[in-house]
């Protein structure tokens, strides 16, 4: 019986860890299949566009020809050149300087996806085609919830890590700080306290049928409470409880039963979707912590980014992290090399996730001191009671 156990236990813990991880893989493939297909879909469209010179090119570049003809020597024309050539500039269209199959590769599509559900939105990639923008808005339809989908139920993984480190810290510090208030006399005469009030302690085992019947007998003046064959029904059941634990008994009900276990797992996912979100609300972690954080996470990214980034120094590369993990996106600064920022894509979800969760703990302190507030306006504005004589 112990061999076979032993198997129907190791298949139990890996199907209850496999039920507990489904819902969380399934958001995370869900999204990145979302964005796979996106970048196929917006890399067909965008990238195989025919690039026709529009009437406002032309004469773009019949402007810019003339200018560069006025070009001279002097100083103060040149000046006059500069203000003409970036009035002229300023109405250009970035899509004229643009070859479209470079720009939408697969893995600028892709790029440029992820740009959309996260709601980042840089700016400097962006559909042309009325068909693209169209499906565009659509993609953005389904993908901004599904990415907020997942960043919710990551951030409970989050949040529950974060607390539970949080708790453990506090315990040792309560520990450390017990350790150095507490002295030598004290210490022992609470061990002595705690040790003699175990030894105390009597455990009861379960009586047995032969046990019970003998009590029932010494009582057969009383009111009789059940039936006897209610009472040895009760009495058996207790003895099997005793004989066998609750976990082979499942086990062997599951093994018995395929359809009772599949019911039972199907219960716990829909559980566990029901409870996305949960762990947010429960959260208490001091905003402070959530803010430091947030600066060493930026801080690694920006000291990294900048080894395939050239162009960018430490602070431009911790302005730009930090413009993309609160989706501002402003697009001042651009990217050379988006393909090999997609790998930090994990980056980006996790940081989005951190800064979250910061938001939703900011949150609960201000609608806490708008509270205080309107309670304290409150009592200034409520006349006081009088106390009326007899």
């Amino acid at each position: 019986m112990a061999t076979t156990s032993q198997p129907l236990r190791g298949k139990a813990t890996c199907k209850k860890i496999f039920w507990a991880v489904f819902p969380h893989a399934c958001f995370i493939l869900s999204l990145v299949i979302y964005a796979f297909l996106g970048a196929l879909m917006f890399s067909h469209i965008e990238g195989t566009r025919e690039v026709t010179v529009s009437e406002e090119y032309r004469t773009f570049l019949q402007n810019l020809t003339y200018l560069a003809r006025k070009l001279s020597d002097n100083v103060t024309e040149n000046e006059m050149f500069e203000d003409d050539i970036r009035e002229l500039f300023n109405t250009a269209d970035p899509v004229w300087f643009i070859n479209p199959e470079d720009r939408w590769s697969f893995f600028g599509s892709l790029f440029f996806c992820c740009t959309v559900f996260t709601t980042v939105g840089y700016g400097n990639t962006y559909p042309v085609t009325r068909v693209g923008k169209y499906l565009c808005m659509l993609y953005a339809l389904f993908g901004i919830p599904l990415m907020f989908l997942v960043l919710t139920d990551m951030g409970d993984i989050l949040a529950t890590v974060l607390s539970k480190s949080y708790n453990e810290f506090r315990k040792l510090q309560s520990k450390i700080l017990a350790s150095k208030l507490c002295s030598g006399s004290t210490c022992s005469k609470r061990n002595e306290l705690k040790s003699r009030a175990q030894s105390k302690i009597v455990i009861n085992e379960p009586l047995t049928i032969m046990e019970v019947l003998r009590s029932q007998s010494g009582m057969k003046q009383r009111r009789v409470k059940y039936r006897n064959v209610e009472l040895f029904e009760m009495l058996i059941a207790r003895e099997n409880e005793n004989m066998q634990p609750a976990r082979n008994k499942s086990m062997e009900r599951w093994s018995s039963c395929p359809e009772l276990a599949r019911e039972k797992a199907v219960s716990r996912v829909i559980e566990n979707f029901d409870k996305i979100g949960k762990e947010l609300e429960k959260l208490d972690v001091p905003i402070v912590l959530m803010v430091l954080i947030i600066f060493v996470y930026i801080s690694c990214a920006a000291a990294i980014l900048p080894n395939w980034e050239k162009n960018m120094d430490f602070q431009e590369a911790f302005y730009f992290c930090f413009i993309t993990l609160t989706t501002i996106g402003f697009g001042d600064t651009k990217l050379e090399h988006p393909k090999f920022f997609l790998f930090f894509s994990l980056y980006i979800i996790i940081g989005m996730e951190i800064v979250f969760i910061a938001f939703k703990l900011g949150q609960d302190r201000l609608i806490v001191l708008y509270k205080k507030v309107i309670s304290s306006c409150a009592e200034k504005n409520t006349p006081s009671k009088k106390i009326c004589p007899k």
